[in-house]
């Protein structure tokens, strides 16, 4: 299978204009999360390593009592490829199984 390519800035500037809470960050795209308490946000840590291994492809993650920060780069391709977008949308979607539709605005 090929490597995703770097995307260009306005690609990116694109994506992160329709998806809040997510910024870039010295050549990757970044959230930070918060959940009720440390379980559900390790849950959320152990559901988003699932599918990063699925995909062969790994965030760094920072986990705390209630919060998670994920960041997504490409590190081969030296910046943010559609890879990097495609798991940021699957990271939301997953914060969104574990979290009532009223917290998941306050990120």
């Amino acid at each position: 299978m090929a490597r995703p390519q770097k995307l260009e800035s306005p690609v990116v500037d694109a994506w992160l204009a329709d998806h809040a809470g997510w910024s870039r960050e010295e050549g990757a795209i970044a959230r930070a999360y918060r959940f009720a308490d440390f379980a559900a946000a390790l849950a959320f840590t152990v559901r988003v390593g699932m599918i990063a291994e699925k995909r062969d492809h790994h965030p760094d993650v920072l986990l705390g009592w209630g919060k998670a920060r994920v960041t997504w780069t490409t590190h081969d391709a030296g910046g943010i490829t559609r890879l990097d977008l495609d798991l940021a949308e699957a990271t939301d979607a997953i914060a969104s199984d574990l979290r009532p539709a009223s917290e998941a605005s306050k990120d």
